[in-house]
C-alpha cells in the first residue's frame, strides 16, 4: 500500500486481508495536523476500496496513540482555515463510521482530544493495561466538538460524559472498559496484536453482509449526536480564532499556569 510522512500503511505478515493504518509521527507524540488528517482519511479510504482488504486496524508505531490536534497548528489559523480543519477532520473520521468493514482501534499509551475521538469512530477499542484516555480541550480552551461532545454521551452516559468533557482528566483504561469507552484491556505493547486476532475472528467467521447492515442500523445513534456537525464546525473555528484559546494554548505548550477568566451567565443583565 501507499506510503506517506507522517502515519504508515502497511498489511498484517500473517492476513494480508487486514490494513495496518499507524499514526508514526513520535516526535510530535502523534499530533493532529491538517496535513496528518489529510493522510489517515488517504488511507482510510484506498482500505475502504481495496476488495482485497477486509478490516482496517488503527494503531501507532510509538508508545503514544496520539495527544489531539497540534496546538501550534490552530492557534496560526483564521476563522475560515478552521472550518477546513474541521471539515477534513469529520470527513476523516466519517470513513471509520461508514466503511462495511470492521475498523478496530488498537491503543498505547495517551488517547486524548482527537485522538480518542478517532478511536471512538472505529467499531471496537482495544487498550494496552496502562492507557490513558481523556478530551481534556476545556483546559486549553478548545471545544471538543469533533466528536467528543457528540459521541462520549451516547458511550458512556451523559453524567460521566459531562465529567470527561467539563472537567479535563485523563482516565486510565480500566475505568474506560467499566464506562463503555473500551472493549478489551490487554498487555501493554500487545494491544496492536490482540486487534490483529480481533479482526482475523470477523473477518474468518462473521457474514460480511450481516457485518455491514448491523453497523449501518447501529449508526443510526450516532447519527443523531453528529447532526449538527456544520455548527460544531463553525463554532469550533470560530473559537480557536480567539485571544482566549491563543493564550491558554500558548501557556499549556510553554508549561505555563492558565490565566483564569470570568464565566458566564447566559441570562440578560440589568445594568441599570
Amino acid at each position: 500500500m501507499s506510503s506517506f510522512d507522517r502515519i504508515s500503511v502497511t498489511t498484517d505478515e500473517s492476513n494480508e486481508r487486514i490494513a495496518h493504518v499507524l499514526l508514526d509521527n513520535e516526535a510530535q507524540h502523534n499530533t493532529l495536523d491538517l496535513r496528518t488528517i489529510q493522510e489517515l482519511d488517504d488511507a482510510f479510504t484506498a482500505a475502504d476500496r481495496d476488495t482485497d482488504i477486509d478490516a482496517i486496524v488503527l494503531g501507532t508505531t510509538a508508545d503514544v496513540f496520539c495527544s489531539g490536534a497540534d496546538l501550534g497548528d490552530l492557534t496560526e489559523m483564521v476563522f475560515e482555515e478552521g472550518t477546513r480543519w474541521m471539515s477534513q477532520y469529520f470527513e476523516t473520521i466519517d470513513v471509520l463510521r461508514d466503511t462495511g468493514k470492521p475498523t478496530i482501534a488498537a491503543i498505547e499509551g495517551v488517547c486524548a482530544a482527537g485522538g480518542n475521538e478517532l478511536a471512538m469512530g472505529c467499531d471496537l477499542i482495544v487498550a494496552g493495561e496502562s492507557a490513558r484516555f481523556g478530551q481534556p480541550e476545556v483546559g486549553v480552551g478548545s471545544t471538543a466538538a469533533g466528536g467528543g461532545v457528540q459521541l462520549l454521551p451516547l458511550l458512556v452516559g451523559e453524567k460521566r460524559a459531562r465529567e470527561m468533557l467539563l472537567l479535563g482528566e485523563m482516565y486510565p483504561a480500566t475505568q474506560m472498559q467499566e464506562w463503555g469507552l473500551v472493549n478489551r484491556i490487554v498487555d501493554d505493547g500487545s494491544a496492536r496484536d490482540a486487534a490483529v486476532s480481533l479482526a482475523d475472528d470477523v473477518v474468518s467467521n462473521k457474514s460480511p453482509q450481516a457485518y455491514r447492515a448491523i453497523k449501518t442500523i447501529m449508526k443510526t445513534w450516532t447519527n443523531i449526536g453528529m447532526v449538527n456537525q456544520e455548527m460544531a464546525r463553525d463554532m469550533t473555528a470560530a473559537v480557536w480564532d480567539s485571544d482566549e484559546f491563543r493564550d491558554r494554548a500558548e501557556a499549556f505548550v510553554n508549561r505555563e499556569d492558565q490565566t483564569p477568566r470570568s464565566f458566564t451567565g447566559s441570562q440578560p443583565v440589568d445594568h441599570e
